[in-house]
């Protein structure tokens, strides 16, 4: 049987595929859009005989033009190198120097970065965005880079452990917002992330515990090896901050890398609702926002971990022994199991704003054993003041 197209409204165009005519009212378009970015050790990013940073991306009319982004702590232990590396290039660059915290992580900086950018005036097919800083200075600059013209290269240099462990690695942007953490972002990966781990020597201890509870987090879902290493090591690392011949760092950066890009390549933009990654993620956001500046974004995951821990152990995924293992890392770490914000009526609201996010359901993390995970769907109100009440005791006890 034939059918004659064009009583459907589809007539043959010149190069021959059959389209739609102007009396049909709706299309459906689909197309993909490959992603790649690349994540990459370097040692001294900043060493004048590297080209890393102005190898990538091109030339303008033949000048060489960068404009780069600094976190202000960092410029002034790091300015004068970066200045230097970019002069001794030829290139010309300009320099935005933020302060950048939990408590300025919102729209208005973006804003300044954005109209700074207008002032240097780039092309965003040759000249990517620089960044140097931490998660927030990252997420921030991210933002600007997936807004700025739909879409301008960036270039990540970490300066921080929860920098080069986590918010240099994925492909989450975003900024605070209207009392939410996070509540305005979007997915752009940096086209290209250098961690130099050499930053970290001028990092202060509370810091780099910062970035182990995020290396801390992969362990207790997924990676019962990193755990041990952070079990023997950990104040060792945090004393010496990963740097010189450190095997024992080497292997811990590593691992924790691996693990978080394992768990983000096949669900880069979070089709899948229930991430292992999202452990220590469900009650923190609002704790954090909600004791700022008290608490370091790592301390507040931690305190999250905490509470999960002892959640999974009432439930029998853990042992007693385990939970307690598990809270004395904490506490070699340096990292608090406990804090006061957490109030049972304050996680309760914490949980149904998560819900929200997860499309409904609550898609909560609880490790079981360590190094394993399952997602549950049944945290009473009554659950969470019996567990925080629980955690508050060991916490308490091991914080003395």
């Amino acid at each position: 049987m034939s059918i004659n197209l064009a009583d459907r409204g589809v007539v043959r165009s010149e190069s021959g595929l059959y389209v739609y005519s102007e009396q049909v009212d709706s299309w459906v378009v689909r197309t993909q859009k490959p992603v790649s970015y690349e994540i990459r050790f370097v040692d001294d990013v900043l060493d004048p005989r590297r080209r890393d940073l102005v190898d990538f991306g091109g030339r303008t009319d033949g000048r060489l033009r960068r404009f780069v982004v600094v976190d202000s702590k960092v410029d002034l232990l790091h300015g004068d190198r970066i200045r230097a590396y970019f002069d001794q290039h030829g290139a010309e660059c300009a320099l935005s120097v933020v302060p950048a915290d939990e408590t300025v992580k919102d729209f208005e900086t973006a804003a300044r970065i954005v109209r700074e950018i207008d002032e240097f005036g780039i092309n965003r097919r040759t000249e990517p965005i620089i960044v140097f800083g931490g998660g927030v200075l990252m997420d921030i600059v991210g933002l600007v880079g997936s807004l700025y013209r739909r879409g301008t290269p960036f270039v990540r240099v970490p300066t921080t452990l929860i920098g080069l462990v986590d918010a240099g690695v994925g492909a989450k942007t975003g900024v605070n917002f209207n009392g939410h953490k996070n509540r305005l972002g979007t997915y752009f990966p940096a086209d290209l992330t250098l961690l130099d781990r050499s930053f970290l020597g001028t990092v202060d201890r509370r810091h780099i515990g910062n970035g182990l509870a995020e290396i801390l987090k992969i362990a207790l879902i997924k990676d019962l090896r990193l755990f041990e290493l952070l079990e023997e090591h950990g104040p060792e690392l945090l004393g010496n901050k990963f740097q010189g011949h450190n095997r024992a760092g080497d292997i811990v950066l590593r691992r924790a890398i691996h693990g978080m890009l394992e768990e983000l390549q096949p669900n880069l933009w979070e089709a899948t609702l229930e991430r292992c990654v999202d452990y220590g993620h469900t009650f923190s956001p609002t704790v954090e926002m909600h004791a700022l500046p008290a608490l370091l974004h790592g301390e507040a995951v931690c305190v999250d971990m905490a509470l999960t821990t002892v959640m999974a152990t009432r439930r029998g995924l853990m042992t007693e022994a385990e939970c307690h293992r598990v809270f004395e890392v904490m506490r070699r770490l340096e990292l608090p199991s406990w804090d006061p914000h957490l109030r049972s009526d304050l996680l309760v609201k914490a949980l149904q704003d998560t819900v929200r996010h997860r499309d409904g359901l609550q898609r909560l993390p609880l490790p079981v054993g360590i190094g394993d995970v399952t997602f549950v769907n049944d945290v009473t109100a009554e659950e969470i003041a019996a567990a925080v009440e629980n955690q508050r005791v060991i916490g308490t006890a091991r914080n003395v």
